[in-house]
């Protein structure tokens, strides 16, 4: 089936998502929609799906002019979408996620069986090698989101969309998504693939269509550099390299030894975890998300309590520290959400680059705030991270994601520290903030200060890391050298230890 997309727009108030967007995918074509986080990808995607309503422009399946009122619509006429986030529901079976919604049925009854013959059938069309019967929430991740594409394929879709569909699968998970892209398009089925990952667009794509602030900028073909399709992203050359020296390691600085965890009804949340971080040296932490990261930094930040075991910074026993003595005593924290936890959006630009020393020096003299202070911190941090705002006393929640994060980074590098842990430090940023970002955090390293680096972004890991901890299920599995294969760090990840 061919899809087009004619002029779509689509606004929000006085932001336009979508401006004018024009873009044609080919029967049996895999067309990649790559862009920055916030480029309008998903916005456009969420149009065609039928869960938005454009304000202009017009979407033709074969030529022929379609309205879809919603989701039922759009699948109707053959689209079929994969969110990011699976819609599953985890105690229900595969047979009846698939059917869930277009129960097949008999003289009123629910026919289970024909669900079960179709998965087998789907699933063995493809080689996808899907029990009808299993459990959701026993399989990995890999075979959830096969399911997702199975339920697609069930209701007979000719064009699937798949919204950032490796962002939770191991290496290896994601070659076999690529073949299974592959063989549905062989077979005839149109797809949209978006992505912010230019990997993966060169390994699979047919064509490319770049998207920035919502126009479309350009059309481009998998064998460009991912210097030149970064470019077209950004607007701007950028590198794509880490560059760093070979590390100058100084003593043992930061030991993690035996940390265990228990959630709500005994869940094992770490099992056993032990590292150690010396001067001058990154480890970043490798796994799936889901896997212990968060509760791992939360726990050394004090965010989560009673655990077991040992954090030691400088000899120092920090685990029955609360959050206000753990950052007293040297550590920066890059949350994995700043939004949630890094960040006040009411407040200003300044507000937020004191949000954790509004207690003493330099900033506060008993109950009163030294503004003067505090705004010439803010004018020289805007200043040298190139936080693109108005100014100081903008709200934090007006300025971009990467601008946000810079904030964070800005706050947290501007004391001495004797730590820092970035978690996730740079999901939902722009490229060319990603690349400041880590040249900020190999100056970090580069100045003695040992640093944990957390990324579910292999890349990432392995471009910042001068070892990597691989962590599966609460437990770190290994750790490998920076220069370790992606197969083995892929299979790392997926808990099998060699």
């Amino acid at each position: 089936m061919k899809l087009e997309l004619r002029g779509i727009t689509k606004r929000f108030g006085s932001l336009v998502a979508n401006d004018a967007i024009d873009l044609v995918v080919e029967p049996g074509q895999i067309h990649a929609l790559l862009g920055e986080n916030g480029a309008g990808k998903s916005t456009l995607m969420n149009v065609l799906f039928g869960l938005y309503q454009p304000d202009e422009g017009e979407i033709l399946l074969d030529d022929v002019p379609q309205h879809f009122a919603g989701p039922g619509a759009a699948m109707a006429a053959g689209i079929g979408m994969v969110h990011q986030h699976f819609m599953l529901i985890p105690v229900f079976t595969v047979a009846e996620n698939v059917m869930l919604g277009h129960e097949p049925s008999k003289l009123g009854v629910i026919d289970l069986p024909e669900a079960r013959r179709r998965v087998r059938e789907i699933s063995d069309r493809f080689g996808f090698d899907i029990d009808p019967d299993a459990l959701v929430e026993d399989l990995p991740v890999g075979l959830q989101q096969r399911v997702e594409i199975v339920k697609s394929l069930s209701r007979d879709a000719r064009v699937l969309v798949l919204d950032e569909p490796t962002a939770v699968l191991t290496p290896q998970e994601t070659d076999e998504l690529m073949t299974t892209m592959r063989a549905l398009a062989d077979a005839g089925t149109s797809i949209v693939f978006i992505t912010h990952k230019l990997r993966e667009v060169k390994a699979v794509a047919d064509t490319i269509t770049v998207i920035r602030l919502g126009k479309v900028v350009g059309e481009a073909s998998p064998t460009e550099s991912t210097d030149e399709l970064a470019a077209l992203m950004v607007g701007r050359d950028v590198s794509l390299t880490v560059e760093k020296d070979a590390p100058k390691l100084g003593e043992e600085a930061f030991v993690v030894e035996g940390l265990t965890l228990f959630g709500p009804g005994g869940t094992l949340l770490l099992d056993d975890v032990t590292f150690s971080i010396r001067e001058g040296e990154v480890l970043a932490i490798a796994g799936v998300q889901g896997n212990g990261q968060t509760e791992l930094t939360e726990t050394i930040v004090g965010l989560r309590e009673k655990a077991i075991g040992s954090i030691r910074l400088y000899g120092t026993e920090i685990i029955d520290a609360n959050v206000r003595q753990v950052l007293d005593s040297g550590v920066g924290f890059v949350p994995e959400d700043r939004k949630v936890d890094g960040l006040v959006a009411e407040f200003s630009v300044a507000e937020n680059l004191m949000l954790d020393r509004s207690v003493g020096a330099p900033f506060a003299k008993g109950a009163a705030i030294d503004f003067a202070r505090r705004d010439a911190f803010a004018d020289d941090a805007i200043a040298e991270f190139d936080i693109r705002t108005p100014d100081r006393e903008t709200l934090v929640g007006r300025l971009s994601g990467g601008n946000q994060q810079k904030v964070v980074l800005a706050r947290e590098l501007g004391r001495e520290l004797k730590l820092l842990v970035a978690s996730q430090p740079t999901r939902g940023v722009d490229v060319g903030s990603i690349e400041f970002i880590h040249e900020r955090i190999v100056e970090v390293r580069d100045s003695g200060v040992p640093v944990l680096v957390v990324s579910t972004e292999l890349d990432e890991v392995i471009a910042l890391a001068d070892r990597i901890a691989v962590m599966y299920r609460g437990a770190i599995i290994d750790i490998v050298p920076a220069d370790t294969p992606r197969e083995q760090l892929g299979r790392l990840m997926a808990g099998v230890h060699e």
